[in-house]
């Protein structure tokens, strides 16, 4: 693996709609819901986003059910999928 290097490829752009929450695995589930009552509240917005990965899937769920509980007449529309994730690696030397 010494003969390898890792080609850094540069991050796509993501438009973030105005109605999505990402939530990270070090954001606080209070600050997620303090955002749903924004755009309910607020804002007058009638559906909202949640979305997440990896280590950030269960204050995803935490926060879904929170803010189901806290705004009634809410229903929960759950879509789940994979992200495919390939490194490129380039040689060092040359003929490898």
């Amino acid at each position: 693996m010494n003969k390898y290097r890792k080609v850094i490829k540069p991050k796509e752009a993501l438009v973030k709609d105005e109605d999505e929450i990402r939530v990270t695995a070090a954001g606080s589930v209070s600050a997620y819901i303090s955002r749903a009552a924004k755009l309910f509240n607020e804002m007058e917005k009638t559906y909202l986003t949640i979305t997440a990965t990896g280590n950030a899937l269960t204050k995803a769920v935490t926060s879904a059910e929170v803010i189901k509980r806290r705004f009634k007449g809410l229903h929960q529309i759950t879509k789940l999928g994979s992200q495919e994730i390939v490194d490129e690696y380039e040689p060092l030397e040359e003929g490898l």
